[in-house]
């Protein structure tokens, strides 16, 4: 346990000083942005976020689902929705 100073003493402040920045490791850094490699790049992909209200039911078939593919729910609406909305489909071009 330690002692409690008087309210009106006065400790001397602890200062530490911050040294010189570290150098950079090429490794660590390529490392770093490998990462950013797989992630979709937001210039090239513009996305939008989209809210369904669905049941729990069928929020529980979608989960489970999507575990037994080992994908995201995310990644599985995505595809599901992609097939049935294509880009270029058929019946829109004359």
């Amino acid at each position: 346990m330690r002692a409690r100073l008087p309210p009106n003493s006065k400790r001397p402040a602890k200062r530490v000083g911050i040294g010189m920045r570290p150098p950079v490791n090429p490794h660590a850094e390529a490392w770093i942005r490998q990462g950013d490699a797989g992630a979709l790049n937001k210039g090239d992909c513009y996305t939008a976020r989209l809210t369904l209200d669905i049941t729990p039911a069928l929020r529980a078939r979608i989960k489970v689902s999507a575990f037994t593919q080992g994908v995201t729910v995310a990644d599985l609406l995505r595809g599901l929705l992609e097939r049935e909305f294509p880009e270029h489909r058929k019946e829109d071009t004359p």
